[in-house]
Parts: structure tokens; sequence; C-alpha cells
């Protein structure tokens, strides 16, 4: 995992939390298994930009928000 990984994956679970919203309910409202967004929250797997849009329609934000303002 590179850092940018590790602060989108951050970034995503701060909001999830901040929005009430558990792993597995996120998940069911992406159409996938309960685990799938363990999986993406232990660095087992990393998010591209579709998830991050469909994440950020869920959780009401924009997909930039889940990105840092400068290069890491």
């Amino acid at each position: 995992m590179t850092a940018i990984d590790l602060y989108v994956i951050e970034k995503v679970k701060e909001r999830r939390e901040a929005c009430q919203m558990t792993q597995e309910a996120l998940a069911h409202a992406l159409n996938y298994s309960s685990s799938y967004i363990n999986k993406f929250e232990k660095g087992k797997k990393k998010f591209n930009i579709s998830h991050l849009n469909e994440i950020a329609k869920i959780l009401k934000c924009a997909p930039k928000d889940f990105l840092p303002d400068k290069p890491l």
C-alpha cells in the first residue's frame, strides 16, 4: 500500500463512521458482500475511482473528499 492508498482508506472510514454507517451497511448499499469494506479498511484491497464515486453517492459527499489537497 502506498501513502495515497492509506490516506484514501482512512478518509473513507472517517466519513463512513461520521455518517454512523457500519462496514456491513456500506457494503450492502454497494451491493457487495458484508466483508467487502472490511477488506479495504484492512488494506487487503485498494479503492478505485469508481468505488470512490459510488461511496460518495451513498455517504452524500464528493469523491474528492477522500483525496488529499496536495500530493503525498
